[in-house]
């Protein structure tokens, strides 16, 4: 087996490093497939120079405009233009602030400049162009094109920032978990294996499948391999320390182990995969990009730690675990630890255990009362903002009225005339006009009265929308960013409707296999669903009230619940498989007590690890990946230390056999259902 993965894993290596070129990070790889300002992008690809660009450049001097200022602007304007610009010979159009404090003028973008992945070096370079400037003059390069390539280069240093840092975050807890100067470095070395082989696999697959694979999805799908690597991890090696106090042979303690808890592992992987997969029926191009990297990424992390893991682990034999060696014929002491008398304590307190934990949680939804809206493009920068940030805002700021955000319209030639007139006449349109043409489709630039992301402007959106469909059908096309926000908005909350009731059926439909019962799998669906709006409405608090953020950013609701409920149930399926076997001998509430004593501690150390993979994500400068990592890590945690702990025991010991209803376990349990407060 060792040897089979050494080929394995140097195959790999050859892969890793093609990944790069099939991720994508262009506006359209994150915008629904069937939306308008999508269309929008791919008709502007066969115009004549390809998809439009637009610089934006803002002079701003906190004590005004000097003589020499605007001197700098036209020279900077001359030198833009002759380098990049797609009309040389047009005249400087340099617009003076009200205030006499800014300066401001467009650019239209050669097209050949900016092509691939060459628009951050044409943003750069233009920084770069207008350093020669007055002293105490500020300058800003601003616009979609720029606001695109600083976003770009956020991505750049996502994934190997994250890996190194998760990898360190990972190491740290298992040395705290295991006490052990060796066997930390077993999970930690398989997960890295792991990691690496679905980079590979991911790569392979996009050779024969389309789909979308962005930084986001990649990002996520590492935090994803470490974290739930680690569980399995933990999971087995916890079951292989029991049996080794059973049985002389390493071999035989691991294949026992692996009897007991791969169908768990099978399941867990098999539930987040599924949940996964789920999202291929989502429109959002970045979302339906997630469901296949993220399920490579679970089978890469189940296939390493059911194989290479108990391989590494039998060859180090028992001393791998010095100095807490498990001895042959001294039993493990679980029935005395704190998981023990917690599930005595909670035996006490049924209802009460379940009853106060659910009230608390249904509270905290609450929290989601008066929730801010969707988060704005501008504000998707964490910690401090890029100079296309800066500029942007202080546009709007400085020139009220004129920091209108193009509208791009698509017409076909022969209704051309008909469109830019409907356009033109549309309330909330300052002016428009016919920029370029092509044998199938004529561009139609409009700019909104109100600025950028505004109701007023999203209103202009809409009525234009619906004007142009009356004039012209579905051969008029309104895009641009501000309508690809919109169409990301609303779709997002279309896929919220049709992706997680599908989530919830296919995971209620692997726990009802698993469990073979229809009343446990619907309660412990009951418990994650409560769980993650709990876990929603404290994060809502966080972000407005602490981290002073503009709103949600729209896909995170949903990537949330995903991982929320999958892994959520994950936690729930490793507790109730151990209870369920304890309860075939002893009945429900022993088997309940037994079970959390057994798996508490390890369930409890992989939510911690999991929680803290997923926060990872909070160091990085993306508003949307902070959110996914806190609002995972919050929900998790929630999950493992309350409701897995806590709630589920408890309204499992209160229905005593009726939760397996309808199997055989449930005919033949003599289990007390008493109801004890």
């Amino acid at each position: 087996m060792l040897a089979v993965w050494i080929g394995l894993v140097v195959g790999s290596f050859s892969l890793v490093g093609k990944l790069d070129s099939v991720t994508r990070d262009n506006q359209a790889d994150y915008l629904p497939a069937s939306a308008q300002s999508t269309k929008v992008l791919l008709a502007e690809a066969g115009l004549p120079g390809g998809e439009d660009g637009l610089l934006a450049v803002v002079y701003e001097r906190a004590g005004g405009i000097e003589p020499g200022d605007r001197e700098a602007a036209a020279r900077g304007y001359t030198e833009l233009a002759e380098r990049f610009g797609n009309d040389t010979d047009a005249p400087a159009e340099i617009v003076e602030s009200d205030d006499g404090t800014a300066l401001m003028f467009g650019l239209p973008l050669d097209r050949e400049w900016v092509l691939d992945e060459a628009e951050a070096t044409t943003v750069a370079d233009a920084r770069a162009l207008l350093a020669d400037r007055p002293d105490g003059l500020n300058a800003y390069v601003t616009g979609p094109s720029a606001i695109g390539a600083d976003m770009d280069e956020v991505f750049d240093s996502v994934d190997a920032k994250l890996m190194l840092v998760t990898a360190v975050v990972v190491a740290l807890l298992l040395i705290l978990t295991y006490r052990s100067p060796l066997l930390w470095l077993v999970p930690l070395a398989s997960v890295g294996v792991a990691a690496i082989m679905s980079m590979g696999v991911v790569y392979a697959l996009t050779q024969v499948f389309d789909f979308t694979i962005t930084s986001m999805s990649s990002a996520l799908m590492i935090v994803l391999v470490f974290g739930v690597g680690t569980d399995y991890a933990l999971l087995l090696v916890s079951r292989y320390r029991e049996e080794l106090h059973r049985h002389a042979r390493p071999i035989d303690a691991m294949l026992a182990a692996l009897r007991g808890v791969g169908p768990a592992i099978l399941a867990s992987a098999g539930t987040v995969v599924a949940g996964l997969l789920c999202l291929l029926v989502a429109d959002l191009n970045s979302s339906s990009g997630l469901g296949p990297v993220g399920a490579a990424g679970i089978v890469s992390a189940l296939f390493v730690m059911l194989t290479l893991l108990p391989a590494l682990l039998v060859v180090l034999g028992r001393r791998v675990f010095w100095p807490f060696v498990p001895r042959l014929g001294v039993e493990a002491q679980a029935s005395g630890s704190r998981w023990a008398r917690l599930g005595e304590l909670v035996d006490r307190r049924r209802v009460v255990s379940w009853a106060v934990p659910l009230a608390v949680l249904g509270a905290l939804s609450l929290g989601l009362v008066g929730a801010s809206g969707s988060l704005p493009q501008l504000d998707q920068f964490a910690r401090s903002a890029p100079d296309s940030v800066t500029g942007a805002k202080t546009i709007d700021e400085r020139f009220p009225g004129q920091g209108g955000q193009p509208v791009r319209v698509m017409a076909r030639p022969d209704q051309s005339r008909e469109v830019l007139a409907a356009v033109e006449s549309t309330p909330g349109v300052a002016n428009a006009e016919i920029r370029r043409a092509s044998d199938d489709w004529v561009e139609i630039i409009a700019i909104p009265v109100d600025s950028p992301e505004s109701a007023g402007e999203t209103a202009t959106i809409k009525r234009l929308r619906a004007h142009l469909h009356e004039v012209a059908g579905d051969a008029a096309l309104v895009g641009g960013p501000s309508a690809e926000l919109l169409d990301t908005d609303e779709t997002n909350k279309s896929d919220r409707n049709l992706v997680m009731p599908l989530i919830l059926l296919v995971v209620l439909l692997i726990l009802g296999l698993l469990l073979r019962a229809i009343t446990a799998p619907l309660l412990l669906m009951a418990t994650v669903v409560v769980s993650y709006f709990g876990a929603l409405g404290l994060c809502n608090l966080l972000f407005d009230q602490v981290l002073g953020f503009g709103g949600w950013e729209s896909s995170v609701p949903l990537i949330g619940f995903l991982f929320l409920v999958a892994l959520g149930v994950d936690y729930n399926i490793f507790l109730m498989t151990r209870v369920r076997e304890e309860a075939v001998r002893h009945g429900t509430v022993e088997g309940t007590n037994r079970g959390l004593a057994v798996t508490g501690g390890v369930i409890t150390s992989a939510g911690i690890v999991l929680a803290a993979t997923f926060a990872v994500l909070a160091t990085l400068p993306l508003v949307m990946l902070i959110q996914i990592g806190i609002l995972v890590a919050v929900g998790v945690l929630i999950d493992t230390l309350l409701v897995r702990s806590i709630v589920v025991p408890a309204l499992t010991m209160s229905l005593g056999s009726r939760i397996w209803w309808p199997s055989k376990l449930w005919r033949t349990s003599e289990d007390s259902v008493d109801d004890r407060v």
